[in-house]
């Protein structure tokens, strides 16, 4: 690394890298931010570690000023990152949390909200470094440029979702390999390792970047169905929300809704519902379409697709199962709405549709 103003190589401790007195003059207060986000630890935490006071840390971080030399390497050790981190020259694609669509913002708390953001931010990093050396798809998203998504595809989710089919080239059948498929139109799409955090996050996207990003957390790994839904719906984000303040739950029921048309369009659906109970055929429909039977077969009662529950009729079966028809010539199922995607090992998911 060379030192951006004289383009020589900063003295360098014994052990290879930079020494502390390098870092500490070219010193990025983002940086320490970022770190300390990123080990969830509060100012008054970092401060303890390094026998100075919170308001000198928040100096630090505001860039009022810097930390002497000899806390480089304390820091360095409490925030888990190489004393390097902090040095002064990298982008940083700084990220507004309130531009970012948890799946889960009730239960997520705010330091891990800036824990995840702050990892969204460090993708965005890699990736840059990444597309100086291998050549990434583009963006291919209606509306999205630089940063920002002014789309021009249909308000209403469902609406939406069959536009973007149509604009990828999907047809009207079941999609193989969602995340692939996200990955080929420019979407960056991230799996953190294991963290308690990242489990209450759940899942998160952002198109305030300069490349889309979505994040499926961990405890989504272990169920196709579950881990294809959540793709979708982080997509549905994208898509309808992108130019809009995260927080609101409306927005969470319109990207379930738009993830259920998504993978399974609902003119395309209908037709192969059983007229009855049929837990075989359900089952046939799950391995087909990738979702869960009670999802496939919600049909115009989806949540956020209509305005009206579906029509009163009789049921047979569980009520998680129940497809009976409202009669033999009627095609507004009279079923349950379920409100997730189906949970189901991956090892039985058939080859050629997982991910």
């Amino acid at each position: 690394m060379r030192d951006s103003g004289t383009g020589r190589r900063p003295p360098h401790s014994g052990t290879g890298g930079p020494s502390p007195q390098a870092v500490a003059d070219a010193f990025d207060a983002t940086r320490l931010t970022q770190a300390r986000h990123l080990a969830a630890l509060t100012k008054k935490e970092v401060a303890e570690h390094l026998g100075v006071s919170p308001a000198a840390v928040g100096q630090y971080e505001s860039g009022v000023t810097r930390p002497r030399p000899d806390l480089i390497p304390r820091l360095a050790e409490v925030l888990s990152v190489p004393m390097a981190f902090f040095l002064s020259g990298r982008p940083h694609g700084k990220l507004d949390g309130s531009m970012a669509h948890f799946r889960s913002l009730r239960s997520t708390r705010a330091y891990q909200r800036a824990k995840a953001v702050a990892f969204v931010e460090q993708v965005w990093e890699l990736t840059y470094a990444l597309e100086k050396r291998v050549q990434l798809p583009p963006v291919d998203l209606p509306g999205f440029a630089g940063g920002e998504m002014h789309s021009d595809l249909p308000r209403d989710p469902a609406g939406a979702a069959r536009a973007l089919r149509a604009h990828w080239g999907l047809g009207t059948g079941p999609i193989g390999h969602l995340v692939r498929r996200m990955e080929s139109h420019g979407i960056v799409v991230a799996f953190p390792r294991h963290d308690p955090d990242a489990v209450t996050v759940d899942a998160f996207s952002t198109s305030s970047l300069p490349r889309p990003i979505v994040v499926l957390t961990p405890n989504r790994f272990d169920d196709i169905y579950r881990h294809r839904f959540t793709a979708a719906h982080e997509l549905g984000h994208l898509v309808l929300h992108g130019d809009t303040a995260a927080g609101d739950p409306q927005q969470e029921r319109e990207a379930d809704a738009f993830a259920a048309e998504f993978l399974t369009p609902r003119d395309s659906i209908l037709p192969q519902l059983p007229l009855r109970a049929d837990l075989r055929r359900l089952a046939e429909l799950r391995l087909t379409w990738g979702c869960r039977s009670t999802r496939c077969s919600t049909g115009a009662g989806r949540r956020g697709c209509s305005p009206t529950p579906p029509p009163a009729g009789p049921t047979s079966g569980s009520p998680r199962c129940a497809t009976s028809r409202a009669s033999p010539t009627s095609r507004s199922p009279a079923i349950r709405v379920s409100s997730r995607c189906c949970w189901r090992r991956r090892s039985s998911w058939p080859a050629g549709r997982a991910g």
